[in-house]
Formats: structure tokens, C-alpha cells, sequence
């Protein structure tokens, strides 16, 4: 039987650890952490969103993020410390402002067929992961951003998207519990929200379950390819428990898949590719609706503020997920008051609930210099990546995992 083994047990591990399985490949998933799901993939804002596919891509991107340079509370927030990384990265966004509207719309699509594969396996697998299906309401303050998003709204809807748009009193029908006036809106209704966490987590017990082995506290210290396969060195992540320069193991296996999120561009360094994935941070809060008030009073349809870049999930009758924000600053993973804070003053702005228990959380999303995925054999015949999702992991991981699953299947049949 031909052995697959991938890097990285988040969402996109996970999945296509999932694919693969069902192909009838013997898996083997190997990742850092000590469970699945614990980096990006633990607490992000938890939008299934279609309708948040638009690429950043555009100049009036970069001209708010040099206009925002100095103010820490700022929805984008660029540390202008020099890396080469970083602003290799950033000359390739701007290399990518021409080809905004393909790749939108092309995250449409992908998207699409990504909703509908996730639904698919939470009902064949019976995942539980606080789904709401209740679509997603995106709302703006003024005619200025509104006008904008009319054109971004036709161009959703010519790739695929169904999205209509509403007035005030109707974003109010659509979610009572919104407190402020806003100038207009767009609703999506296919669209959906849950926590990615518990799906991944359960998805992986399942996976187990199919024959998928995981080697959790494990990292990748060297990847050689050969003729006849790959060869993955491993050692215990905790250093306290082994010498840092000690192989643990060593995995052999036919082929690999990437899927090692922010940590994809040093394991593509490995194998002569250059994946230019680089991490852009987002912070969230967990508000815990502990009152009865607040249970009552907190939002089930979720939202998207256009002009403070926030978005909210419904996690279950007693959590409510606040995420937003992009800081470029390298893989620092530190959680900033100054960052956090913003997202606890809209809740209290727009919502009359408790933000006491609020649970603050910070991730690194891998984003490409394109804003699309990388769902691709590597230069090497046994090397595949499925990675560089950015803040759309959730959205599309259902669909980049079985076109990746394919592509393996095509290139080595069991």
C-alpha cells in the first residue's frame, strides 16, 4: 500500500489526511504540537465565508496600511522593521494587484465547493462543531465604503456567489440583536460559521479510525528525497526531552504533502521549492456568555463590520467568537492588549452583553503573496503542498484537500 505522509495537523492536514484515507493511502500525519489544531487552526473567527473571498490584493489596500502605519489599534498594522521576507513578499503583492479580480472570483469557486464538501462529511462522519447555518450579514457605515462593495458584491455574484443587499431596517430583521445604525449591507445566506477547532479535532479521531496514524510532539528536522520515496527526520519537540541535534525517528513514506501552515516556507526550503508563504497575524476573543442576558442578547447570524474589519461567530448558546485584524510582523505570536482590546470595545459598542470573560487568542495565518493556496506537486515528483490559505483555511480546506488528494492519486496510484 502506498504510504502518504503529511506535515502539519491542522485544518488542511487534517482534511486531507481525511481524502487520502478514502482513497485507500496509509497516512501518517506528523505535527509539532501535542493534538491537532492547536496553531491556526485552534481559535480563528470562524466564518465558512464565500463572501469573504475577495483577495487584498488592490491598491487601496496598500495606501490604508501606510496610513495606518502609526496607529497601534489599527485594523492592518505593518511593522516597517526590515526583512527580507517581508518585503520580498510584500514587491510580490503588489506584482499581484493585476490579477485581483481572477483570483477572487476563483476563491468563489473554490469556496463553493468547499461549503458544500464540509457539510457533506460533518453529516457522513456526524461532526458536531456548533454549526449555524445561518448565512453571513456584512454591514457598512457610510455611502463611501458602501459604494465600494457594490462593485466587490458584482463581481462575488458573477463568480458564483449568492449575495443580495439590505438596508438598515432589514440588517436589523436579519440580527435583532445589532444595537447601532448602519448605512447598508449584504447577506449571504449559504454561508455558514463553527468552531474549527472541534471539527478538526473530531475529524482526526475519525481519520484514526480509517487507519490514519499521527505522530503528535514531533518535528521535521530534515526531509530528503530519493528515487523511491522520502525520508522524514524527526525529533521530540520538547528539547528538555531529547538533545536538539538527536534524530527520534526517522519516517519513510512514497510521497509527502505540505500542509505545515506558516512553517511551509522553511519546510519548502528543505526541498529546493520556494513557497513564499508569510505569517500574518489575527487576533480573536472568545466572549463566554455566562448570563442569561448575554446568551439572550449576543448575535447567531454572523457578522462582518466592513470599516473596523470584524467578524463574529455564533460558537453554541454560550461562546461568542470576535476575530480580526492583520499584523505583519514576522512569527511573533505574542497577544498585544493594544490588539485585543478594539475587538472587546466593538463588542460593547454594537451588543449589549458582558464582555467579562473574554479569552484572548492570537494566530499566524500563512498567507501567499497572491492570496491563493498553494495546492501543488513541488518540483520534486514525490513532494506535494497544500498550504498558504491565509485567512481563508477554514473557508477551503475542505476542496484544496481533496484536489490535492487527487493529484497524489494521479501521480502514484496505490
Amino acid at each position: 500500500m502506498c504510504h502518504i505522509a503529511i506535515i502539519g495537523a491542522g485544518i488542511t492536514g487534517v482534511t486531507t489526511a481525511y481524502e487520502l484515507a478514502l482513497l485507500g493511502y496509509r497516512v501518517t500525519v506528523v505535527d509539532k504540537h501535542l493534538y491537532p489544531a492547536m496553531e491556526t487552526s485552534f481559535a480563528n473567527g470562524g466564518q465558512l465565508s464565500a463572501c469573504n473571498a475577495e483577495v487584498w490584493n488592490q491598491k487601496a489596500t496598500v495606501l490604508k496600511g501606510i496610513k495606518w502605519m502609526s496607529q497601534k489599534s489599527a485594523p492592518l498594522l505593518l511593522n516597517p522593521s526590515f526583512s527580507m521576507h517581508k518585503y520580498a513578499w510584500l514587491m510580490e503583492f503588489l506584482g499581484n494587484i493585476k490579477h485581483y479580480k481572477e483570483n477572487t472570483q476563483e476563491t468563489v469557486r473554490m469556496a463553493l465547493l468547499a461549503r458544500q464538501r464540509l457539510f457533506e462529511i460533518a453529516d457522513i462522519e456526524d461532526i458536531h462543531f456548533d454549526l449555524e447555518k445561518r448565512g453571513i450579514l456584512h454591514f457598512y457605515h457610510s455611502k463611501q465604503d458602501y459604494d465600494v462593495a457594490i462593485k466587490v458584491n458584482d463581481m462575488l455574484c458573477e463568480g458564483g456567489l449568492e449575495r443580495h443587499a439590505v438596508n438598515n431596517d432589514e440588517i436589523k430583521t436579519i440580527e435583532p440583536s445589532l444595537t447601532g445604525e448602519y448605512y447598508g449591507g449584504f447577506y449571504c445566506p449559504g454561508d455558514a460559521t463553527g468552531d474549527i477547532h472541534k471539527f478538526t479535532s473530531e475529524l482526526a479521531k475519525v481519520t484514526e479510525n480509517k487507519g490514519v496514524s499521527y505522530l503528535f510532539g514531533h518535528e521535521v528536522t530534515h526531509i530528503q528525497h530519493h528515487a523511491q520515496g522520502v525520508s522524514i527526520e524527526l525529533k521530540a519537540s520538547d528539547e528538555n526531552m531529547l538533545a536538539a541535534d538527536e534524530v527520534l525517528e526517522q519516517l519513510e513514506a512514497d510521497a509527502v504533502v505540505v500542509c505545515g501552515g506558516v512553517g511551509s516556507y522553511h519546510l519548502a526550503d528543505m526541498l529546493g521549492d520556494r513557497v513564499n508563504v508569510y505569517p500574518v497575524k489575527g487576533y480573536s476573543v472568545t466572549v463566554e456568555l455566562r448570563d442569561e442576558l448575554s446568551q439572550k442578547s449576543g448575535p447567531w447570524v454572523s457578522l462582518l463590520d466592513e470599516s473596523a474589519k470584524i467578524v463574529t461567530s455564533r460558537l453554541g448558546a454560550s461562546r461568542l467568537r470576535v476575530a480580526g485584524t492583520a499584523e505583519f510582523n514576522g512569527y511573533n505570536r505574542d497577544i498585544r492588549s493594544d490588539r485585543i482590546q478594539p475587538l472587546i470595545d466593538w463588542v460593547n459598542k454594537n451588543f449589549d452583553l458582558s464582555t467579562e470573560f473574554a479569552v484572548p487568542w492570537a494566530g499566524l495565518r500563512p498567507m501567499m503573496p497572491n492570496m491563493m493556496p498553494i495546492v501543488n506537486r513541488g518540483r520534486r515528483e514525490r513532494v506535494f503542498y497544500n498550504t498558504g490559505h491565509g485567512h481563508l483555511g477554514w473557508t477551503l480546506s475542505a476542496a484544496t484537500a481533496a484536489m490535492i488528494s487527487q493529484q497524489v492519486a494521479h501521480a502514484h496510484p496505490i
